[in-house]
């Protein structure tokens, strides 16, 4: 594994948070320590089921927010693309006015994921509708909404890392000499 593709899952995290992460891998145990952390996927698969779970979050933490008029999984976000999730605002003039419609698409990749790393995206997402950068007083509102946003993102990270490098070491053991 390249420090290169550490740094490209990993920016701005310490030179030894890297080193334990190449440990794991290195030994094997970094699924291992994923699985442990969380032990089963969620159950939320189709958009309806998504749509509901990002309203309940919605209208639990940002009631003034202006309300949701799509949200579904989305099958050309990729994690190859490093496109996880999507907030717009679809602008369509209806006779004489404009009228935005807010949307929110996740990776399709979130389906077989652990419950933490879909509630981290919705709620990263969700707080695109009050906050438009990703500065401090957004993250301060994705803390809000999930106390564990940080560990959780930061497993995601791992975990994204993870399939990348199981899929090379598949890609690998697949191509002939």
């Amino acid at each position: 594994m390249s420090s290169a593709l550490i740094q490209q899952y990993l920016p701005g995290y310490p030179a030894h948070v890297h080193a334990q992460i190449l440990h794991l891998h290195t030994q094997g145990q970094l699924q291992t320590y994923l699985q442990t952390r969380y032990p089963q996927p969620h159950t939320i698969q189709s958009d309806k089921a998504l749509y509901d779970f990002c309203s309940a979050l919605k209208q639990r933490y940002l009631k003034n927010a202006p309300l949701l008029d799509k949200v579904h999984f989305d099958n050309r976000l990729t994690i190859e693309k490093q496109t996880l999730g999507l907030n717009r605002a679809v602008s369509r003039v209806q006779g004489g006015k404009l009228k935005a419609k807010k949307e929110i698409r996740i990776s399709a990749f979130f389906k077989n994921t652990p419950l933490a790393f879909l509630q981290m995206i919705v709620v990263h997402e969700l707080a695109h509708l009050k906050e438009r950068d990703h500065d401090k007083a957004f993250y301060q509102l994705c803390l809000h909404m999930e106390p564990n946003y940080m560990q959780y993102e930061f497993d995601c990270r791992v975990y994204l890392l993870s399939q990348v490098l199981a899929s090379q070491l598949n890609s690998a053991a697949v191509e002939p000499i």
